[in-house]
């Protein structure tokens, strides 16, 4: 039984968190199979200990080539008269030490390291590099770096020079450079488990026995599609007596349209896919979705795993067959442009080389396990990969276009390269960019009308004084006493502007015009002034005459009648001279004191109604522009009228119209030119390299297909395979096969598994049915004592590993309980937004993505505003390559499950779903626990479920009756509900 509960009940949601927490309680307690046999896996603080493989990318790829390129020749080892001021940048230590003013870097404090300070130019700091400050997004990388603990995996004191001649043949002996030894015959899940089974007989260690049927069945449907089990297929698996059972279950979920989503969004983390930029210009890639479902399409027909490299590297320049199968190949190329680029680089030879880098870094770790963009600075510091492999293989991407155009009308921001799809797309799109040309000529000159208008109307609301009749004053004539304000802002005016008394000195301000009159008489005294809402309503003027004096309030706050500009204060006879006095005493707001004009009494009514001072040709100018904006405003109109249709439109690439060779960058600075370096592979991988590239192509044709044809690409990608099966890889690094990462625990099956995945044609679900039939796949987690006492971390998988499920499947699991899974997927996710994703600023609209019900691997991945629950559960950072993500445990995962509108959404449509099923509570909490768990309840978590849905009725009548829901057994489930989706069990796969 549940303790007496006493919190107040929250009127918003009519439940409480502690009831929340002791329903946790409830649904943990009462589940054994969550024991003590395996902690879940944890990271302190939500981050390991050790530098993360991400940190330390983050540090060769946008660190460590800044330090040589823009530090290194004042700060290393290699300066003639020493490092300046002590202070060496070529090594860790020499940046934890410092110089003479003190450590360079404090890891995880950002604001407290000298070299950041140096970097941004603060107060009492030198600007670094003297030269010039380096651009926002760099500095704003050695932030992040730092803040990650500030990870450098240099432990030597050598200088970033040349490693000198490399021993290729010695370079070839690593484990992952050599070839692979084919099968002699085909290898069985049997033979999969011998592999397993050796080490641990050799040190006489007991295996875990197989799962139960309830837990295996739901480990498989989340593995291999990423979505629970229904009650109904959990009946029929356990109903089926058959021996092969569980292999037809298996070949139902290979065949299922959903593999395809699972395993594309495996990929999507390597191809560092997203829906938008980021970076410095956030915009939306419209086109993205197009390359997203050709990945799943492509897992979903089992496409081969070399023809699948090939086509994402070179699609463009294969053959063929139809145009169905052109477009195919044009959108797979999507996968060199998606990656994230600073488009408001105003030096583009240095972003062309920037996009380079990123392509050939993301091909390098996605394909290989290496990271290549440590050697465009320099030679490789670990790996055997000289800074001439690295220019190799930069001609070949440099000689491929993916930077085009403009973005956001300005000639700063680059744009990316689109190509039309459809058997007339190029036709289609020659001419709609033929219109385009033609309408954005066609704005242009209507623009320029505009301004001309624009200009006159200025020109004709600048009253000119000599042009006026009678006698005007502008205020530049007047003697002012006290401080008065120049101002343009409001029109019209006489003159060149007006003043104002800026609300301020009232009493002590007054300006005073006096007239001189050719002869006297009556004139009409008018005052000119703009009106404003924030104007004086009572501003005293006083008129002197011939015959004494006369005082006036004007309300400023109205318009003048005549012509928007004058206020007539009447007529008055002169002698010689005149004035008019405008104070600001006892004023309540602002005074505003433009001109005074005397026109002879009766003189104004006969002259024209709009005269009023504007010069005969201005009025002329007004007339021709408007009379030009109507001509092109018709041309325009005329013009959209037979706007031809866009062809769809493609992210892919295509051969720059100039191929060439690229020359190595100093420092890799792009503008400090090396020798040149013909185009082709890294020469410490095994496979013969191509026998030529064409004189007149890139050259990526044949860098795919030699990619493709790498035992290294294969030993990668079953790795991963692995990886994800088991939840953790033969080799542990599953993003570094170079030296800095872990050997395989299993070399031979690794080996074994590579040989066979390239006898299959390299076929993924031919690979993945193998390692889920093994025993080894359907191990339990729980073990007997010797074995995890032997083996704390499973390094020889004599068990399963229980893993934490990524934030899709979560989501997509929540969806299912709830029963509001929308099942179809593909096509376009980001039409509603602009060419502006979101901005980069505190200003940005945050994105609701709470009411898509779609599976997650559709939802809008936006860089730098990511839905939140894939961001509080560990989702790939679309920046980089991901080839396994983190699995933290952190407190902001539990409070999201809790309070989260989606997650309490969700709650609630479930409950409801389970009230219009059935009205017997038990019956509810076994379709739930199925639903969520793959399992029926014990005996006493239906007796600890239905005590609690007692208490909580009981509490939720005692609130006031403007407080109590309308459905307090809805409300109570809603809790239950809640409860599970926060529950281990449910977060978790055994």
């Amino acid at each position: 039984m549940l303790g007496p509960i006493s919190c107040q009940l929250w009127p918003s949601t009519n439940r409480c968190w502690i009831i929340v927490l002791a329903v946790m309680a409830l649904v943990a307690s009462g589940n054994s199979r969550t024991g003590a046999a395996e902690a879940p896996p944890s990271k302190a603080g939500g981050k390991d200990q050790s530098p993360s493989a991400a940190a330390v990318a983050l540090f060769e790829s946008k660190i460590r080539p800044v330090l040589i390129r823009e530090c290194y020749s004042c700060h290393s080892a290699e300066t003639k008269k020493g490092p300046k001021a002590n202070l060496r940048l070529d090594t860790r230590e020499g940046i934890l030490q410092g110089g003479d003013s003190g450590p360079a870097v404090v890891p995880g404090k950002p604001m407290e390291s000298l070299l950041l300070k140096a970097l941004r130019g603060d107060d009492g700091v030198a600007l670094m590099p003297p030269k010039g400050k380096l651009p926002d997004t760099v500095i704003a990388d050695f932030e992040k770096w730092i803040r990650l603990g500030a990870p450098d995996p240099r432990t030597t004191a050598a200088p970033a020079s040349s490693r000198g001649q490399i021993d290729w043949q010695q370079a070839r002996q690593f484990w992952s450079f050599q070839p692979l030894r084919p099968l002699e015959r085909p290898l069985t899940s049997a033979d999969v488990d011998a592999f397993i089974a050796a080490p641990l007989q050799q040190r006489k260690l007991p295996r875990a026995p197989e799962a139960d049927r309830a837990t295996l069945l739901r480990r498989l449907y989340l593995d291999l599609i990423g979505l629970p089990p229904s009650p109904e297929e959990i009946a029929a698996f356990e109903q089926d007596s058959a021996p092969d059972a569980y292999e037809k279950v298996v070949d139902r979920l290979l065949a299922s349209p959903h593999f395809g989503e699972r395993w594309g969004r495996h990929w999507l983390d390597l191809a560092r896919y997203a829906d938008s930029n980021g970076k410095d210009e956030n915009l939306t890639y419209h086109e993205a979705w197009l390359y997203r479902d050709y990945v799943i399409r492509s897992f979903n027909t089992d496409k081969p795993y070399g023809r699948f490299i090939v086509e994402q590297l070179a699609g463009d320049l294969l053959p063929a067959r139809t145009p169905e199968e052109r477009d195919e190949l044009l959108i797979a190329t999507g996968f060199l442009v998606i990656g994230p680029k600073v488009l408001a680089e105003r030096d583009k030879v240095k972003l062309r080389m920037d996009v380079v880098d990123e392509q050939i870094d993301t091909i390098g770790k996605v394909f290989f396990g290496l990271a290549l963009g440590c050697a465009r600075c320099h030679d490789h510091k670990f790996d055997p990969i000289p800074t001439s492999d690295y220019y190799a293989l930069a001609g070949i991407l440099r000689s491929t276009r993916t930077i085009e155009g403009i973005k956001r009308n300005n000639a700063a921001v680059s744009g990316w390269i689109v190509r039309p799809l459809g058997p007339d797309g190029e036709k289609q799109w020659a001419a709609y960019r033929a219109y385009q040309d033609k309408l954005k000529q066609v704005q242009q000159e209507l623009q320029k009308a505009r301004n001309q208008l624009a200009a006159a109307e200025q020109k004709a609301q600048m009253r000119s004084p000599q042009a006026l009749a009678g006698i005007t004053l502008d205020d530049t004539q007047a003697r002012r006493t006290g401080t008065w304000k120049d101002s343009t802002f409001t029109k019209p005016y006489v003159g060149k502007g007006y003043i104002h008394d800026d609300r301020s000195g009232k009493g002590e301000k007054e300006v005073v015009f006096t007239a001189n009159f050719p002869q006297a008489g009556p004139y009409e005294v008018l005052i000119a002034y703009t009106p404003g809402s924030n104007r004086a309503t009572n501003v005293p003027i006083v008129v002197r005459h011939q015959d004494g004096e006369a005082t006036f309030r004007v309300d400023q706050t109205r318009r003048p009648a005549i012509d928007g500009l004058f206020h007539s204060l009447g007529v008055f006879t002169f002698g010689k001279s005149g004035t008019v006095t405008i104070r600001n005493a006892g004023t309540d707001g602002y005074v505003i004191v433009d001109a005074v004009r005397f026109v002879p009494s009766g003189e104004l009514a006969r002259l024209p109604q709009q005269e009023m001072g504007v010069p005969l040709e201005v009025k002329k100018a007004v007339e021709q522009a408007r009379e030009l904006v109507r001509k092109w405003e018709s041309e325009e109109a005329a013009l959209k009228k037979t706007a031809p249709s866009p062809p769809p439109l493609a992210m892919a690439v295509r051969d720059e119209d100039k191929i060439e060779d690229c020359r190595i960058n100093i420092r890799g600075n792009p503008h400090q030119l090396g020798d040149v370096v013909p185009r082709g592979v890294l020469r410490v991988l095994p496979h013969a390299a191509p026998a030529q590239i064409p004189q007149h192509q890139s050259g990526r044709r044949e860098l795919a297909e030699w990619i493709a044809a790498q035992p290294l690409t294969a030993r990668v990608a079953v790795n991963r395979i692995w990886a994800h099966l088991f939840g953790r890889g033969i080799v542990r690094t599953v993003d570094d096969f170079g030296a800095q990462g872990e050997r395989p625990s299993h070399p031979e099956l690794l080996e074994a598994l590579a040989a066979e995945f390239v006898r299959n044609g390299g076929s993924h679900k031919q690979l993945i049915r193998l390692l889920v039939l093994t025993h080894t796949y359907r191990q339990s987690v729980h073990a007997p004592p010797p074995l995890i006492q032997a083996d704390p971390e499973n390094r020889l998988f004599g068990r399963a590993n229980r893993r934490r499920l990524e934030a899709e499947v979560l989501r997509d699991a929540m969806l299912t309980v709830s029963g509001q899974l929308d099942r179809r997927g593909g096509g376009p996710v980001v039409s509603h937004l602009g060419e502006v994703a979101v901005e980069n600023n505190s200003r940005s609209q945050h994105l609701d993505t709470d009411a898509i019900r779609t599976r997650s691997v559709y939802l809008p991945i936006i860089r730098n505003e990511l839905p939140p629950i894939l961001e509080v559960f560990d989702f790939a950072d679309p920046d980089v390559p991901v080839g396994q993500r983190d699995a933290t445990t952190v407190s902001t995962q539990a409070l999201f499950l809790m309070n989260s509108t989606f997650a309490n959404r969700q709650a609630r449509l479930a409950a409801a779903r389970l009230c219009a099923e059935t009205q017997d509570d038990r019956q509810r909490l076994e379709r739930l626990f199925l639903l969520a768990f793959g399992r029926k309840p014990t005996p006493q978590e239906i007796q600890r479920t239905l005590d609690f849905l007692q208490e909580f009725t009981l509490k939720l009548q005692t609130l006031p009756s403007e407080r109590q829901p309308k459905d307090l057994r809805l409300e109570a489930w809603a809790a239950v509900c809640l409860s599970v989706f926060a529950s281990h069990e449910f977060r978790y796969v055994e």
